[in-house]
């Protein structure tokens, strides 16, 4: 009866405004909820809410797809009506809605996706499933300046490495990838093993502050390698074999390994980048995906790309978001809206 109440408040409460093109957006590929509102003709988010279920899944150590799958079933409805009661807007205000349909943890992709296209067959609206790694490449479009194609992207999150020649919109090409574990899953990982708590990566950067980065000389997997891959778990490794070896966990001993570990990893993506920018002959690099708001690594690209215009989403937009899936529906619900269900756990950005 709730839900029911739910969608006869947002169908009946109708506020007047001039018509635009509006796209709501829904994103739960993994543990944080992202709603959003994109007014595509005036290239801005009108209102957007972001739920993180990150305290929740920290006593396992990661996330528990099932728990997570049931935590956005409890927050969707209430963070769409708020989205919507924020912006003063209702379902006629509304062009079309766009949720992803993965890559992702099945569980939660179907979550959304169920969702978005119930809204939408209510509300007579077009709706599309979009890819999640190409919301974190577009969500740049919104900044000023934006970049322009063709340009070099970087995508580093939990799940995925990636170094992608984006042509256009639609046309991208996979340089480079991680082959065992992505970047943000090393940060949690290497966190684990210091017993930092979850999520790994603000664990790390934040006691990496008090630590030498030059303590450990660690690994800078496959840099030496003419190829765009990446491999992460190697340092991970060494990571395991530092503490097995040391006598007394110290303090110090902590925050000195984090710095070191977080330095190899950021030379790597710097050395990769560089590479890659190099092989491309692009003088544009897009970055996006939640390790992106690593200060430190964004720190160390800047310095060490030289010449190189870079381009960081904000730190709020880095992690999983409302606002990029409702960017990347925008550019795609005219091309490949669906009355279908569909959902893609696994999904190669360069099958799109």
């Amino acid at each position: 009866m709730e839900r029911l109440s739910f969608y006869l408040f947002i169908i009946q409460n109708v506020i007047y405004i001039n018509k635009e093109m509006i796209i709501l957006g829904i994103e739960t590929s993994c543990d944080e909820t992202g709603i959003a509102l994109y007014d595509g003709d005036a290239n801005k988010i009108i209102s957007e809410k972001l739920y993180s279920q990150a305290a929740k899944h920290a006593e396992f150590g990661g996330v528990v797809p099932e728990l997570a799958s049931r935590d956005h079933v409890k927050k969707l409805l209430p963070l769409i009506s708020e989205t919507l009661r924020e912006a003063s807007l209702d379902a006629r205000n509304i062009d079309g809605i766009a949720y992803t349909a993965g890559p992702g943890l099945r569980g939660p992709l179907l979550t959304g996706a169920s969702l978005a296209n119930s809204l939408a067959f209510g509300w007579g609206l077009p709706c599309v499933g979009v890819h999640h790694m190409e919301a974190h490449l577009l969500i740049n479009l919104l900044e000023n300046p934006a970049p322009s194609f063709p340009f070099l992207t970087l995508l580093i999150s939990g799940g995925h490495c990636l170094i992608i020649e984006a042509e256009t919109l639609g046309k991208y090409k996979v340089l480079g990838q991680s082959r065992d574990d992505a970047v943000g899953e090393a940060f949690d990982k290497t966190a684990k093993l210091l017993k930092l708590g979850y999520p790994g990566g603000p664990a790390i950067e934040k006691i990496a502050l008090r630590g030498d980065p030059k303590a450990f000389d660690l690994p800078r997997p496959m840099t030496k390698e003419k190829h765009l891959d990446f491999s992460f778990s190697g340092l991970k490794t060494a990571v395991f074999y530092l503490i097995k070896k040391q006598k007394n966990i110290s303090e110090t001993f902590i925050s000195d390994l984090a710095a070191s570990f977080q330095e190899a990893v950021a030379e790597t993506l710097l050395i990769k980048s560089k590479r890659a920018l190099e092989q491309s002959k692009k003088d544009q690099l897009v970055i996006g995906g939640g390790v992106a708001s690593n200060q430190y690594i964004r720190t160390r690209l800047i310095e060490g790309l030289e010449g190189v215009e870079i381009f960081f989403p904000p730190i709020e937009r880095c992690t999983d978001n409302g606002a990029m899936v409702a960017v990347a529906g925008y550019y795609r619900i005219n091309q490949s809206h669906s009355e279908d269900i569909i959902i893609r756990p696994k999904w190669d950005l360069s099958e799109l």
